[in-house]
C-alpha cells in the first residue's frame, strides 16, 4: 500500500510504516488523514507488530507551520479531529509498535515518537521536543494525554514550558527514547524489537496494553468524542506569525 507521502512495506510478521512528505515529514490535514488511515489499514491486516519511521534527515517536525496556521477556524478543527484520531490510534492499537526514529523528531514528530510502545533513536546532531510554547500553538488533549502519561512531570515541565530541544543523549536520559543507534542501524534494530516483540503472546499483550493505558486512552477517546476545549479556539494569529 502506498498513499502519497505514507508507504507500507510487509516484512514477515512486521509493517514497517513509513512517513515521506519532504523535506521534513510535517503534518498537513492529507498527512494526517492519510498516515491514520494506513495505521488502520495496518491494524486490520495480518501484521504481528508495527514499526513506524520517517524518511530523510527527519522522523518529523511536528505541524507543518507553513500551512496549519493558515487554515479557517473549521479547518483548524479538522486538523485537531485529525490528529486526535491518529494519536488514538496509534497509541490504542493492540499490536506492539516500534518507532524507528530515523531523524529529528520536534512537538508533533515527538508525539508520535511518545505514542509507540518503544522508542529507538539515532546517535548523531539530532533534536527532539515538544516546542508548542515556541510556535504559540498548545497540545490538543489526545496529545496531551499520551505527553502525560509517557513523560515524568520534571520532563513535561522542562519540555512543555521551556520549550527546550533535547540531543539524543538527554531525550534517552529523559524516557523519549529508549535506545539510540548510529542513524543507519536504527531502521534495523527497530524491525529486530518488533519481531521480538510479535513473539509474544498476542492477547495478552493487547490486555496488558491496554490495562497501561487505559486512563490516557479513556482521555483521549472523550477528546475524540468532541470534548477538546481547543475546538473552539485553538492557533491565533501569534501561531502563523512564528518562525
Amino acid at each position: 500500500m502506498s498513499k502519497q507521502h505514507v508507504h507500507i512495506e510487509q516484512l514477515d510478521r512486521v509493517a514497517v510504516v513509513t512517513l515521506d512528505r519532504p523535506p521534513a515529514n510535517a503534518l498537513d490535514l492529507a498527512f494526517t488523514r492519510d498516515l491514520e488511515a494506513a495505521l488502520a489499514e495496518v491494524e486490520c491486516g495480518d501484521a504481528a507488530s508495527l514499526v513506524l519511521t520517517g524518511s530523510g534527515d527527519f522522523f518529523s517536525a511536528g505541524l507543518d507551520l507553513k500551512v496549519v496556521p493558515g487554515y479557517s477556524r473549521e479547518r483548524q478543527r479538522d486538523m485537531i479531529v485529525a490528529l486526535g484520531r491518529l494519536v488514538g490510534r496509534l497509541y490504542g492499537n493492540p499490536r506492539p509498535t516500534v518507532a524507528a526514529v530515523n531523524g529529528h523528531g520536534v512537538a508533533a514528530g515527538t508525539l508520535l515518537a511518545l505514542a509507540c510502545d518503544y522508542r529507538i533513536g539515532p546517535q548523531g546532531d539530532y533534536r527532539f521536543g515538544l516546542t508548542g510554547a515556541r510556535v504559540g500553538i498548545p497540545y490538543p488533549v489526545a496529545a496531551q494525554a499520551v505527553i502525560d502519561a509517557e513523560l515524568d512531570p520534571a520532563t513535561r515541565r522542562i519540555l512543555l514550558l521551556g520549550a527546550a530541544l533535547l540531543s539524543p543523549d538527554e531525550a534517552a536520559a529523559r524516557g523519549i527514547l529508549d535506545e539510540l543507534h548510529p542513524p543507519e542501524r536504527v531502521l534495523e534494530r527497530a524491525i529486530e524489537v518488533a519481531r521480538e516483540r510479535a513473539e509474544l503472546p498476542a492477547d495478552s499483550y493487547a490486555k496488558i496494553k491496554g490495562q497501561l493505558r487505559a486512563a490516557a486512552l479513556r482521555r483521549i477517546q472523550d477528546a475524540n468524542d468532541g470534548n477538546d476545549p481547543l475546538l473552539q479556539s485553538w492557533m491565533t494569529v501569534d501561531s502563523a506569525n512564528s518562525p
